[in-house]
C-alpha cells in the first residue's frame, strides 16, 4: 500500500511542472508565391492549395511525374486530407500542376 504517495508526489510533480509553463510565441514568416506559381494561370492553386500547406511545398514535389500523377495527388488531398476544393477547381489544379511541373 505504500503506491499512494508515490502517485500524488508525482501528481505533485506533474501539477507544478504545468502550472510553471510560460506560454511560447511564434511569429510565422510572411507568405511568399513562388515564382512558378505567381501568374494568373495560377491562381486556381494558390486559392485551393495554400489553405493547408505553402505553395513552397508544391514546388518541391518531384518533376516529370506526368498528367496522371497531379491527378491523384489533387484526389489524395480532397479524398483522404478532407480539402475543400470543388470539383472544377480540382481539375484546373491538377491541369495546372501538371502543366507546370509534369
Amino acid at each position: 500500500m505504500r503506491r499512494a504517495p508515490i502517485i500524488l508526489v508525482s501528481a505533485a510533480a506533474l501539477l507544478s511542472t504545468a502550472l510553471a509553463a510560460k506560454p511560447v510565441t511564434f511569429t510565422a514568416p510572411e507568405e511568399t508565391t513562388p515564382a512558378e506559381l505567381a501568374d494568373a494561370e495560377s491562381e486556381v492553386v494558390r486559392n485551393n492549395c495554400s489553405t493547408c500547406h505553402s505553395l513552397e511545398y508544391i514546388v518541391t514535389q518531384p518533376r516529370g511525374k506526368g498528367a496522371q500523377f497531379w491527378k491523384d495527388s489533387v484526389a489524395k488531398m480532397i479524398n483522404i486530407y478532407k480539402a475543400p476544393v470543388e470539383p472544377g477547381d480540382a481539375e484546373a489544379v491538377a491541369a495546372v500542376l501538371a502543366k507546370k511541373f509534369g
